[in-house]
């Protein structure tokens, strides 16, 4: 009887002894952290950050006066006058979510064979506006670049002017001219990793003239 209750209290033991070796296990301190990497899309962005147009110019009237508290707006009309200066002032807006860029525009100028010369003409405002000739080969337009890449500091918006105005010279034959266009199309294309070639390539085989 005493070897039965001996081998009982042995095995109780044992029992203990494996209980508390489980117990033991689970009570180790532990701690476990994830690293989670969570990703946006990037984007260049041609627009105000009130929704307005990624290109735009002051509303005017047909004499090219602006109307004071207009919206702006992407096109307007006019009569052709010689010797007259028009108010035409195309910006170009980068929404303060977008990329760094590279600006391009292309220029239209139906009315180049008229305008006034010296530092009015539009390819004179282009230049004094930081815009340099890109590419000028093709008679119908020229391709502008802006010398700097476009950078929306702090968050900010950035508004980039093309051109403010056009002058007509004095013996303007304006008759020839009742359907003429000045057109104004404006590009813009990541700057991280692209020099300008690339940029410009990508943007001629997205939108090509």
């Amino acid at each position: 009887m005493k070897n039965v209750k001996k081998i009982i209290a042995l095995v109780m033991c044992a029992v203990m002894l494996v209980g508390v070796s489980v117990t033991g296990t689970l009570a180790f301190l532990t701690a476990t952290e994830t690293v989670n990497n969570t990703f946006t899309v990037g984007k260049v962005n041609l627009g105000g950050d009130d929704g307005s147009a990624g290109l735009d110019e002051a509303k005017v009237d047909e004499y090219g006066v602006e109307v004071q508290g207009a919206d702006r707006v992407q096109a307007n009309e006019y009569k052709l006058i010689p010797g007259h200066t028009y108010t035409k002032d195309p910006t170009i807006h980068v929404g303060s979510d977008s990329e760094e860029c590279y600006l391009f525009v292309k220029i239209e100028n139906g009315i180049e064979a008229i305008e006034a010369t010296g530092d009015t003409t539009i390819a004179a405002q282009l230049a004094e506006n930081n815009w340099e000739v890109y590419d000028d080969e093709c008679e119908d337009y020229t391709i502008y670049v802006y010398k700097d890449k476009v950078c929306t500091v702090d968050s900010t918006a950035q508004d980039v002017l093309v051109f403010s105005s056009f002058t007509l010279c004095e013996d303007a034959v304006v008759a020839d001219y009742a359907d003429a266009c000045v057109v104004v199309t404006a590009y813009a294309v990541q700057s991280d990793g692209l020099t300008q070639d690339e940029a410009w390539d990508a943007l001629a085989e997205k939108y090509p003239a």
